[in-house]
């Protein structure tokens, strides 16, 4: 048998799900008693683990949400009650960003971190990686889980890993050249500031031995606008990368099927659903992605409703896996999602004709109502070659036109000055909803 066909994401149908089911039995097994969040949860819905006989059972098992989680952060300072085994068991913390609320304080056992290193093999191996390629992480290093798992589980397969924390965006670009870098892990917007950056410096990136990025942490990755222009940039592929601080490294862009994401079934269990019935949809229908995951044990999280909106790609893979492909990757946020004069319309979308514009360098955009109806203000920040009020003028007209032909509505567009809108390393936060 062919070496590949012995790895997790390369089995087919029937074993990930009876692997899932194994697992999964496990997994409640040891959490309904040891695990005080989930065994209150559970007591409290008249929910026994032994009911669970099979995948379609998980449906009987309450949702979870990340207003739950917060809450019972708060009221059980500083890690929550999600813990299977005694605090002195775990080994690493990490803290979500909090860009939609609170932030959480997330533990790992060195068994559940490893699981996250596993999940980056998996990853590492569907984008194509060699053993030869050498990876660079340019991120701060701090709380935030970031890339943390990826350098890790990269330095345990034998990767050359440079962590690019404490220095500025030219001293890193010189650690690419110099280090002869072929891989970077970053979010879309660093990716996007590193090329602005280089090009500021006379530093031809498509030059450079880069031949992958993967980014993850917001949208982008999936967005073709985006990705094209990044790519266009590094002379490199893109790809798409899915998770999160709390459920771990889970969905990834194969190298086969550009503009999709597998979801790592072999360490998790998905589910499609209806937003407001959280019933499963028809395969191939728009719906919220719920997760279980199957292997961080210490801190699990059982029927995660992620807020991620997504369609199941029906169609065979190239890559010949029968992993779960989502169509277009994360297609929005429920929570993001504004009506604009009657249009339902998210943040994405709007990136999605914005980084059309190679003239502009930022963009930031608030919504707000104005007597009961939302409206939406947009800023752009011109390259610093648009130095002219008339280009600057063509741009904000040119802009307009787009997201009235595209969106069908009208948007309140105006340019600033270069340099006035902030320049992010980790996720950007372009979007704001002001009451």
């Amino acid at each position: 048998m062919n070496e590949s066909q012995n790895m997790p994401e390369n089995q087919n149908r029937e074993a990930i799900e009876a692997c899932q089911l194994l697992r999964l039995q496990d997994l409640l097994k040891k959490v309904s008693t040891a695990n005080p969040f989930w065994r209150n949860k559970w007591e409290a819905h008249g929910i026994t683990p032994e009911s669970i006989q099979n995948r379609s059972d998980l449906q009987k098992l309450p949702v979870t949400t990340k207003s739950e989680l917060v809450a019972d952060h708060l009221s059980h300072p500083p890690y929550g009650s999600n813990l299977t085994f005694p605090v002195e068991n775990y080994t690493r913390m990490h803290q979500t960003s909090g860009t939609t609320g609170s932030p959480m304080r997330w533990l790992d056992t060195k068994a559940s971190w490893d699981w996250f290193g596993e999940c980056w093999a998996q990853i590492y191996r569907m984008v194509g990686l060699y053993p030869e390629d050498r990876l660079f992480f340019p991120f701060s290093f701090g709380p935030f889980v970031g890339f943390w798992a990826a350098f890790e589980g990269a330095a345990r397969l034998g990767h050359f890993c440079l962590a690019g924390g404490g220095m500025g965006s030219e001293a890193r670009l010189r650690m690419i050249l110099d280090n002869h870098i072929t891989a970077i892990c970053c979010t879309p917007t660093y990716a996007l500031r590193l090329a602005e950056v280089a090009e500021a410096e006379n530093i031809n990136l498509a030059a450079s031995r880069v031949r992958a990025l993967i980014v993850a942490g917001e949208p982008g990755g999936n967005i073709a606008a985006t990705k094209l222009r990044i790519g266009q940039a590094w002379g490199a592929r893109v790809f798409d990368h899915w998770g999160m601080t709390e459920i771990g490294a889970l969905g990834i862009e194969p190298l086969e099927s550009p503009g999709s994401l597998n979801i790592l079934e072999t360490e998790c269990i998905a589910e499609i659903v209806n937003p407001d019935t959280l019933q499963p949809v028809e395969r191939g229908e728009q719906g919220e992605l719920i997760i279980t995951n199957l292997g961080r044990v210490g801190s699990p999280l059982i029927r995660y409703r992620t807020g991620d909106l997504v369609s199941e790609d029906t169609s065979a893979c190239p890559s010949g896996r029968s992993l779960l492909r989502l169509k277009g990757g994360i297609l929005g946020r429920a929570d993001d999602m504004v009506i604009i004069r009657g249009n339902n319309v998210f943040p994405s979308s709007l990136e999605a004709i914005l980084r059309t514009f190679d003239r502009l360098a930022e963009y930031r955009i608030e919504v707000h109502t104005i007597r009961s109806m939302q409206h939406m203000k947009i800023e752009l920040e011109p390259i610093g070659s648009l130095t002219t009020e008339e280009q600057q003028k063509q741009l904000v007209v040119d802009v307009s036109n787009a997201i009235k032909d595209r969106l069908n509505f009208n948007a309140e567009v105006t340019t600033v000055a270069p340099g006035a809108l902030p320049r992010f390393e980790l996720k950007g936060r372009r979007f704001f909803k002001i009451d």
